[in-house]
């Protein structure tokens, strides 16, 4: 089955040549997406170094004969498989990319049987790199942007390898660089047995476009389950006595009676707003409101803390910086998150050169996320996130902002900028 010798394709199936010599003047595989005009669609964004593989046809009648989504003819014989991490990128720290490969990886053992454990030594099922360039597999990386990531299916003499090129801009949540949260849940989808699909919304589509949160298509996990099945239903607990719970207790990230205890939508103030991972997030008191393009989300609104871990019971000001830091500020303190992993706080604003007096609204500007403005007082300050410090340069009075008023509550910059 040639469609399981990725690691001599080049040789061993030359329609897949003939689609890589496709690929290099723009005209897509049969199933892959063309332009409404009759054009191809050139296929300039970063993917996956994985082959594509062709639409079968159904006898002379030519009809596709293509499943939605498509398998690498083989799987792996147990469900219960290791992992081993060789190198790490330069960008990120190692525990930062250990958590993501870990979620990653939870991706898929969350609608399967399949467990992941890493191991540091020895051997492993699934062995992932950082590299560069020509790396021993005739698929070589090509520097920045084009080839984000290959691998290899099961059944191979390779099975279980996956490579990063370790020259892309690594980034964990945000679309600053390349996201490796997304790009290593695709490729352990290879690695498991999938091939790539031409439904466009699919983690298994082979073109990289920055999507949060991370999920499964409906045709990811059926290609999925179709291997490896479904998971096992957790066993009905044994029934026991309920207990008294404590206050902290009944503080919990479910909200079983909304309309008692939230905040009246249609009658209230709020007291920050931000966008945050690309989506706009309002905040009042314990609860949040999460809009992505102008709709609000189900299961909204909710605790902060169904997010945030040890975030204040109320919110002033919040902003996401142009690493990926969510900051929060309440009254003369400061939080930072990395996602939704506290990093550091509470931490006095003093130590950013302001006030002690409580911030009142902060302000993301630009499309590079590089104007950080927090207001104050009548007064605002412009941020570098980097140095940690507001511009020496400032404060400055708010009569520069023409039309707003003194004392604000909240501020963002929407889509149109």
């Amino acid at each position: 089955d040639m469609s399981q010798k990725h690691h001599t394709w080049k040789e061993q199936a030359p329609w897949l040549s003939a689609l890589v010599n496709a690929v290099g003047t723009g005209v897509p595989a049969k199933g892959f997406p063309v332009g409404a005009a009759g054009q191809a669609a050139r296929w300039n964004p970063p993917r996956c170094g994985v082959p594509d593989l062709p639409v079968l046809t159904d006898g002379q009648n030519g009809r596709n004969r293509q499943k939605r989504f498509v398998l690498s003819g083989g799987r792996w014989d147990k469900t219960d498989l290791t992992y081993k991490i060789i190198r790490f990128p330069w960008q990120l720290v190692k525990a930062k990319v250990r958590r993501t490969i870990e979620e990653a990886l939870k991706v898929w053992s969350d609608v399967t049987p399949l467990t992941f454990t890493e191991v540091q030594e020895g051997r492993a099922d699934i062995v992932i790199d950082f590299t560069r360039y020509w790396h021993g597999d005739n698929l070589p990386f090509d520097g920045p942007g084009g080839i984000l990531a290959h691998a290899f299916f099961p059944k191979t003499h390779r099975e279980g390898d996956v490579h990063f090129d370790y020259d892309e801009t690594w980034t964990i949540g945000n679309n600053l660089g390349t996201d490796l949260l997304q790009v290593a849940a695709h490729e352990f989808g290879h690695v498991l047995g999938l091939q790539h699909t031409a439904v466009s919304k699919s983690l298994m589509s082979p073109f990289y476009i920055f999507r949060y949160p991370l999920s499964l298509s409906e045709d990811d996990k059926q290609g999925i389950q179709y291997l490896y099945g479904k998971p096992s239903p957790d066993p009905d607990p044994t029934p026991t006595q309920p207990e008294e719970l404590s206050q902290a207790d009944l503080e919990t990230n479910e909200i079983t009676n909304v309309e008692a205890v939230q905040p009246d939508v249609c009658d209230t103030t709020f007291d920050a707003a931000s966008t945050i991972r690309g989506e706009l997030f309002f905040f009042k008191s314990r609860y949040v409101w999460r809009l992505r393009a102008g709709k609000l989300q189900d299961g909204y609104p909710a605790l902060a803390s169904r997010h945030w871990q040890g975030i204040p019971s109320s919110v002033d000001a919040t902003f996401e910086d142009p690493l990926g830091n969510i900051w929060f500020f309440q009254d003369s303190q400061y939080w930072i998150y990395d996602g939704e992993r506290r990093v550091s706080g509470p931490t006095p604003i003093l130590e950013l050169g302001l006030p002690a007096s409580p911030v009142q609204a902060a302000l993301v500007w630009g499309a590079e996320k590089n104007k950080i403005y927090i207001f104050s007082g009548g007064n605002y300050w412009r941020f570098n996130p980097h140095r940690r410090q507001v511009d020496n340069i400032y404060p400055r009075a708010m009569a520069d902002w023409r039309g707003v008023p003194q004392e604000i509550d909240a501020a963002f910059q929407d889509e149109f900028g």
